[in-house]
């Protein structure tokens, strides 16, 4: 019987191309994922453990900790008497200090170099010779003076900068120029992400980050005898409670199984593509060999006359999907090894820099790569096997096309009924929950789904039947009968659209949900901001120093500037985040909206709250709440207004001169800008002007707000579009494989229509017709559902979202439907041509 299977997959090999591909396509996008993340990881650990080489022991303070009455307590960061204690111990061979920040320089146009979040600055401590281990320099040296710096080599290239050379060198204060000492080469990790690295004379450096005479790292080397694990033991006394002692073998360790999380990250978000590939390859797979165990069902009704039991057919067919499965495994592990090169090559064209390494190919990758290809095709191929063992010998050899029996399908409508009824339940009880009914209407999309994948051939009847009379109209008999050849075999139709509505079900949601958002976006940007310019750090998240304001007010051209501070107040029993903003400038940066008292009380030294905060604490305009501040002081404060919050503050708004007072080193993230003239050219240069021209700081328009927030909707988007593309290819090997063991199936048929007057032209009309009608159909499932999943989801998010209103994107619809009817178009060709070119003379002949 394994013989009779071989023999078979040789027969059918043209038959079996698409299947081929399609598992391919998917192992192929397995192993390449787990090829990449391997390889990228090896190098990243590799590098992580060049970084440690020589430190026996490694300290790291995290700098104040606040007691019980909110007051800092200790040292800014490992103090220059701790380092010397450590110097004098026994077997301790070196002791490196480090201190480091952000840290940004600008190119020739004033653009910042580098990634702005791993863009760093620390200090050069050189040990012995004059040198610092941590970097090895190509060009000058290290600086020594106040007034010099080093750069990195990729940074120093970009900038045009060569020693000798005047820099501007900025952290989160005013522009400074220094002298460039030195280029350097390193392992930092700042560097290899991308950034640049600025080394500092060490007072320096401490002046910019901590305080002068602290550091905020240690390495300490050990002599020959000594052990980290001694070393260790005798350091750890010597710090303080807020500082930590690990072995630079600990460290390694740690950033090893950091690494390896990251990439366990990465490599998930790229395997969801490769699992929707091989999901949708069951489809054809499945497709595939229902159509070639139907074709030769008089053969295998003869091997049943002449001994074969149940068993052993079933058993032949699964092996022609495992031979099938394996050899496309083989094919797609070779490709996925290559797609993994690919996509370190490409890596390198986007700048981003990946530490060098040699390509890394797990035996566990080849076992999973092998076993997914096999284990995939022979589920799919189950079914049809299943069926096929199950036919009777004589009825067999007396049809070729032996239909589903009525029970069978009335069972299968049932069953797929009560499946999509209780999908849909369970997305509507989702829905009421709100925001916590995220899990439970996903859990209601996959029984959704599943019943309509069991319920697509009673639906092909429906669909169909709309489209056939204007098809009949334009194309005449072509088009009639190519709506009764998809409807020939609603089965056949069903699986073979399928891997569109899947596709097409997930695209829909997310574009919905995405353009939803997306404009409830920009109108919170456009109504709620009146501020000309939004200044921030280049580098996400950073803290801008206080001089900024000054600065800012004393520009050209502005008229009001409000910072946006928050930080955590206790008010009553709960810490709450309090926004600190410019009572006189709020109006004029931000729509404020007051449902009761005066946003003029802000000026006064009174408290704001949102709506929502007053009716769940029952706060009214001029009641009283106790506040204890970062600095643990406490006091009262009144109530002066309610207003309605759309998302630009805090529930808690507050004069930020209050919040300063208790706060010496208060977080500013962002400032807003109204200037005199309105946003243009000119009034954002002068800003710019009036940061000193700063390259680590960046000053957004309000469409770079909305492009910012939109950002990760779209890359989100993007994702979903990357897993169209998926879909789409699947669906044109699908549809060609269905079409052209379909033209093979009929030949009799398209011979009898040839000779009654059917011309070649109308052969290909009808079959290219066929192919559309089976793709819009999918197309059309898949957005439906797509568009009831986003309704959904959106109503989980509503709350959190303001001015969420669904919207629907007609435009991109009507893009994935045509999209939808080129892949018919596209798929027909083949099997269009074949059709066309059969000899109807053979043709008739053909049983």
């Amino acid at each position: 019987m394994f013989r009779t299977a071989l023999r078979n997959v040789l027969a059918h090999k043209a038959r079996l191309l698409m299947t081929v591909l399609a598992v391919t396509l998917g192992v192929a996008f397995v192993s390449g994922t787990l090829v990449f993340t391997d390889t990228l990881g090896k190098a990243m650990s590799s590098q992580s453990a060049k970084s440690y080489e020589g430190v026996a022991v490694s300290v790291t303070d995290y700098g104040r900790s606040r007691g019980e009455d909110g007051q800092k307590q200790g040292e800014p960061g490992i103090s220059q008497q701790t380092l010397d204690k450590i110097k004098t111990l026994n077997g301790v061979d070196s002791v490196t200090g480090r201190v480091q920040g952000f840290a940004g320089v600008g190119d020739e146009n004033g653009k910042l170099i580098g990634s702005g979040w791993a863009n760093a600055g620390s200090n050069f401590d050189p040990v012995k010779d004059g040198k610092d281990p941590r970097y090895q320099f190509t060009d000058g040296s290290g600086p020594v003076r106040d007034d010099q710096v080093a750069l990195d080599k990729e940074s120093a290239a970009k900038g045009g900068y060569r020693v000798g050379d005047k820099i501007g060198v900025a952290t989160n204060g005013p522009v400074r120029e220094f002298t460039l000492s030195g280029v350097f080469t390193t392992e930092d990790g700042a560097v290899n992400a991308g950034g640049s690295l600025v080394l500092f004379d060490t007072k320096v450096a401490q002046e910019l980050y901590l305080q002068p005479g602290f550091y905020s790292e240690l390495s300490i080397g050990a002599k020959a005898g000594a052990t980290a694990d001694q070393l260790l033991a005798e350091v750890k006394p010597l710090i303080s409670k807020n500082a930590e002692a690990k072995t630079g073998a600990a460290l390694a360790a740690q950033q090893a199984k950091d690494i390896e999380r990251a990439m366990s990250g990465m490599s998930t978000g790229l395997l969801i593509f490769a699992g929707v590939s091989l999901f949708v390859g069951i489809f054809l797979i499945y497709n595939t060999f229902t159509m070639l165990v139907a074709q030769r069902t008089r053969e295998l009704a003869l091997l049943r006359a002449i001994g074969a039991n149940r068993g052993q057919v079933k058993r032949s067919v699964l092996a022609e999907a495992g031979v099938v499965g394996l050899v496309s495994s083989v094919i797609g592990l070779a490709s996925g090894i290559g797609l993994a090169i690919a996509m370190r090559s490409a890596m390198d064209l986007f700048d981003a820099k990946i530490p060098a390494g040699p390509l890394v190919i797990a035996p566990v990758t080849v076992v999973i790569a092998l076993a997914i290809g096999v284990l995939v095709t022979m589920l799919a191929a189950w079914l049809p096997a299943r069926r096929t063992s199950k036919i009777a010998p004589v009825a067999a050899m007396g049809s070729a096309h032996l239909p589903a029996t009525m029970k069978s399908l009335v069972v299968r409508n049932i069953f797929g009924s009560i499946l999509a009824l209780v999908g849909v339940g369970v997305v509507m009880l989702g829905v009421s929950q709100k925001s916590d009914g995220r899990m439970v209407i996903a859990g209601g999309a996959f029984f959704l789904l599943i019943g309509l994948f069991v319920l697509l051939p009673m639906l092909s009847r429906p669909v169909i039947a709309l489209v056939r009379p204007p098809l009949e109209k334009v194309f005449g008999v072509a088009g009639k009968l190519a709506t009764q050849n998809a409807l020939r075999n609603p089965r056949r139709t069903a699986v073979t659209a399928a891997s569109l509505t899947i596709g097409l079900t997930l695209v829909t949601a997310m574009s919905v949900m995405g353009v939803t958002v997306g404009q409830a976006i920009d109108k919170a940007t456009t109504q709620n901001i009146k501020a000309d310019y939004r200044v921030t750090m280049a580098a996400q998240g950073m803290n801008l120093d206080k001089s900024v304001l000054p600065a800012l007010e004393k520009g050209k051209g502005v008229r009001a500037v409000s910072p946006k501070t928050g930080e955590a107040v206790k008010i009553g029993d709960d810490f709450q985040i309090v926004s600190g903003v410019n009572p006189a400038a709020l109006p004029q940066v931000l729509t404020v909206k007051t449902t009761g008292g005066d946003l003029a009380s802000l000026g006064q030294g009174k408290l704001m709250v949102s709506a929502e905060e007053a009716k769940k604490k029952g706060l009214t305009v001029g009641s009283t709440v106790e506040a204890q501040y970062e600095d643990g002081q406490k006091g009262s404060l009144q109530i002066g207004a309610v207003f309605d919050n759309k998302g630009q503050l805090d529930d808690y708004v507050i004069d930020n001169k209050i919040l300063a007072a208790h706060n010496d080193e208060q977080y500013l993230p962002e400032v807003l800008v109204k200037t005199d003239g309105g946003p243009s050219k000119a009034t954002q240069q002068a800003v710019i002007d009036a940061l000193g021209k700063n390259p680590a700081i960046k000053v957004s328009t309000q469409a770079d707000i909305r492009d910012q927030m939109a950002g990760e909707i779209n890359m989100a988007l993007n994702i979903m579009y990357g897993l169209l593309g998926m879909a789409l290819i699947i669906s044109v090997l699908g549809v060609i494989n269905t079409l052209a063991m379909s033209v093979y199936e009929r030949q009799q048929e398209i011979g009898m229509l040839r000779a009654v007057g059917l011309d070649r032209g109308r052969v290909k009309n009808m079959i290219r017709l066929e192919a559309v009608v089976i793709s819009l159909f999918g197309a059309v499932l898949g957005i439906g559902v797509g568009v009831f999943l986003a309704w959904a989801g959106g109503k989980t998010i509503a709350a959190s979202v303001p001015g969420y209103a669904l919207v629907i994107p007609y435009d991109r619809i009507g893009v994935f439907l045509a999209l939808a009817g080129l892949v018919g178009v596209l798929a027909a060709m083949w099997p269009a041509r074949s059709a066309a070119r059969l000899n109807m003379l053979t043709a008739i002949k053909t049983e």
